[in-house]
């Protein structure tokens, strides 16, 4: 039994006539015809009661037809399988983004990628950009969300816009309020870096904001994964960010305010 036999079968039960089943499928009645009885020697029952206006399905002919219909179904959407891949239509995906200086639209991209893509399975995963790019060129992720200036020239990418620093402080911190920051504030203040290899270069442009900025700070590593920004919480130092956490609070209640003139350039690497 091959496909070709159930979509014969199928033309000729849903047209009533071999004849009408026979242009519809543009081949010859008689091959047709040969190829119906051929199936029904197989299956060991008679599909169709044949009359002098066509044909009726029998008992068993009724239920045949919804299994070829449902086998037939089955084999085009495994045939649309490589389409539907290589549109990104099924499948799954795996995105990065970067502590400390993602994107804020990071959110709502993902979201409408969900929506529009309702098959595809999405992984987010935050670590540092040595981390994500290291797993991205080893093929454990397929994209990433970054600051262009922390990824690299062999990799191709999309601009997502631009964004300001934000200066994060904790509650008991006597920079926290609202309003932006000016820069002769942050002099000599305390500021909380990775220190980790794989975070060198968030690390690279914090450093090089301050001192853009004219600002000389204390530069101190931070804790491990999530707690990177634990001083910070406690009030005990500042770091800077390009997105607030929890509507505009970091854990216990940090605040964050704009550092002016310096941004970052979020980009989608893959």
């Amino acid at each position: 039994m091959e496909l070709r036999h159930l979509r014969y079968f199928v033309a000729i039960a849903e047209e009533r006539s071999f004849t009408r089943a026979a242009e519809r499928l543009w081949v010859a009645q008689p091959g047709l015809s040969t190829q119906i009885r051929r199936l029904e020697s197989e299956l060991g029952l008679q599909l169709f009661e044949r009359h002098t206006r066509g044909v009726d399905l029998t008992q068993a002919g009724e239920l045949f037809l919804e299994r070829a219909r449902t086998a037939l179904a089955a084999a085009d959407a495994a045939r649309s399988t490589g389409h539907d891949l290589g549109e990104g239509l099924v499948g799954a995906v795996r995105v990065g983004i970067v502590t400390g200086s993602g994107w804020p639209g990071a959110s709502a991209l993902l979201g409408h990628f969900g929506r529009e893509r309702p098959a595809v399975e999405l992984t987010v995963v935050e670590s540092y950009a040595g981390t994500l790019l290291r797993d991205l060129r080893d093929g454990r992720l397929d994209a990433m969300i970054a600051p262009s200036e922390l990824g690299s020239a062999e990799l191709p990418r999309a601009r997502l816009g631009r964004e300001p620093w934000l200066v994060l402080a904790g509650p008991g911190h006597r920079l926290a309020g609202a309003g932006p920051v000016a820069a002769p504030e942050l002099e000599g203040q305390r500021f909380v870096v990775t220190g980790h290899r794989d975070g060198a270069g968030y690390d690279r442009l914090v450093a090089d904001t301050l001192g853009a900025l004219g600002v000389t700070a204390a530069l101190e590593r931070g804790g491990a994964g999530p707690a990177v920004f634990a001083a910070v919480a406690h009030g005990d130092a500042l770091a800077l960010a390009t997105t607030p956490r929890r509507g505009g609070r970091w854990d216990g209640g940090t605040r964050d305010q704009s550092a002016p003139r310096r941004r970052v350039r979020p980009a989608l690497a893959r």
